[in-house]
């Protein structure tokens, strides 16, 4: 290690950590909880040695503290077998702005709500607007674990690892192997849940079902096999697939059927041992971020929970995974949530309405630095017929890279207002998806195994992705 990087971050620690014969030795856990934002600081807003040092240091001491990212994969198995009950739907939550405050306010929540089943992801399209790659979305979410005082598995997850089809269509190659370097960055950062979604190379112009999800599942499976290669000693990693695109046409039980029996027998062409998915994602009724109308409200949305209950039970008794995945349904009225329950969804991935509480509860003249910004930088967005509301609701997501800095140094007492709403949010919706007191289930189910980071994978540094904006959160 670089002895004047890694010095400056234990000063930012107030030596409450050291390093004795090249291991994590706790001086002072309660100072160190303190002072861990300071890492967390470092890791969005600086650059270079120190920046990889902060993340690389953040894991290690969360790891000698019995905080350690996991796969949910065998609690989903479990429940595919029907070891465990199906009457829960763990909640995936897309932390895109202020990840290390959001994350606390998830662990606070779940401390108190004794709740163990819960992820915590990113997908590809959110890595480049959000400017958070892998190391960094880590950093926060164990940083928070540390300041919070949690301990036991972290499930952190790739969502949405997508192929653009628009570059697929250009260069096949260059765009696979682009998604190969993101999964392969991904797993160095401990993201050991990854959802892989081809579905934008469904073709809905075959006449068959089997022919329209051919490569779908192809796709699917030649990513699971390189996932597999990949995997950490004893870590399985737990990988969903996807039927459609969210916001297309409901998924069917045929669709289903042609995609994990495609994907089964494409999966075994590769390795024949290779482990396949732990569940699988469908469309119902919703779209990402919801629809917007013109005075800035979300429209409503008729979920169809027969199709999500059917689908998820055919995904558990005839393909023993963790059961269907609902995506985009953050903004749906709080009482639909237990719905998702009812329909024993395996898991549910909510956003939006995380980043709409934080931009309601920005400063003025922050919020309105940011429209500004946006008017210039996203003016191309604003189509003839669209309001200031639907318009800003649309494209302010792209402002949280750019804006990473204001946000981190906004005033105390405004990011504690945020974070308390933010945790309010969190506890009602671990209630309504049934997962509170799920921490005796998860510790019966998951044996979390340390995996220690490489020094190399935090200082070499990694180069972001040119533009992904035709992908999905």
């Amino acid at each position: 290690m670089k002895s004047r990087e890694l010095n400056e971050i234990l000063d930012l620690l107030d030596q409450s950590v050291a390093i004795v014969k090249g291991k994590i030795e706790i001086k002072d856990e309660k100072k160190l909880r303190s002072n861990i934002y300071r890492l967390a600081e470092v890791s969005a807003l600086e650059t270079g040695v120190k920046q990889g040092l902060a993340r690389y240091l953040t894991r290690k001491i969360a790891l000698s503290l019995g905080i350690i990212p996991a796969s949910i994969n065998d609690l989903y198995i479990a429940r595919g077998m029907g070891k465990v009950n199906s009457n829960f739907t763990v909640p995936a939550m897309n932390l895109r702005a202020l990840s290390f405050e959001a994350a606390k306010a998830v662990f606070r929540a779940a401390l108190k709500l004794d709740v163990g089943a819960f992820i915590f992801e990113i997908a590809r399209s959110e890595i480049g607007y959000t400017d958070q790659r892998p190391s960094e979305y880590t950093t926060s979410i164990l940083a928070a674990a540390i300041a919070e005082g949690y301990k036991g598995p972290v499930f952190i997850q790739g969502d949405h690892f997508q192929v653009s089809a628009k570059k697929y269509t250009a260069n096949p190659e260059s765009e696979l192997n682009a998604l190969r370097e993101l999964i392969k960055e991904s797993i160095a950062a401990g993201f050991f849940n990854i959802d892989v979604d081809t579905s934008t190379m469904v073709d809905l112009s075959k006449s068959s079902v089997v022919e329209q999800q051919y490569n779908n599942t192809s796709l699917s499976a030649m990513f699971t096999a390189y996932i597999r290669s990949l995997e950490p000693k004893n870590v399985r990693i737990s990988v969903g697939g996807e039927i459609g695109e969210v916001g297309g046409h409901n998924s069917t039980e045929e669709e289903l059927r042609a995609y994990m029996d495609g994907f089964n027998t494409e999966l075994k062409k590769l390795d024949t041992k290779a482990f396949g998915l732990s569940k699988i994602s469908v469309q119902t009724g919703t779209s990402h971020g919801g629809v917007v109308l013109p005075d800035g409200s979300i429209a409503k949305v008729n979920v169809d929970f027969d199709t999500l209950l059917k689908l998820s039970r055919i995904a558990r008794s005839d393909y023993k995974m963790g059961g269907a995945v609902q995506h985009g349904a953050s903004t749906l009225p709080e009482d639909a949530f237990g719905k998702f329950v009812e329909a024993e969804a395996c898991e549910v991935h909510l956003a939006t309405n995380f980043q709409n509480m934080l931009f309601d509860r920005l400063p003025v003249e922050l919020r309105d630095e940011i429209y500004r910004f946006l008017d210039e930088k996203n003016a191309a967005d604003r189509k003839p017929d669209m309001t200031d509301e639907q318009f800003y609701y649309k494209v302010r997501k792209n402002a949280i890279g750019p804006f990473k800095k204001q946000l981190w140094k906004m005033p105390t007492e405004k990011l504690s207002e945020i974070g308390k709403a933010w945790e309010d949010q969190f506890a009602k919706l671990f209630k309504y998806l049934a997962v509170v007191n799920t921490r005796q289930m998860v510790s019966q189910t998951i044996t979390p195994l340390i995996v220690e980071p490489q020094l190399s994978d935090y200082v070499s540094g990694v180069s972001p992705e040119a533009d992904i904006s035709d992908l999905a959160d």
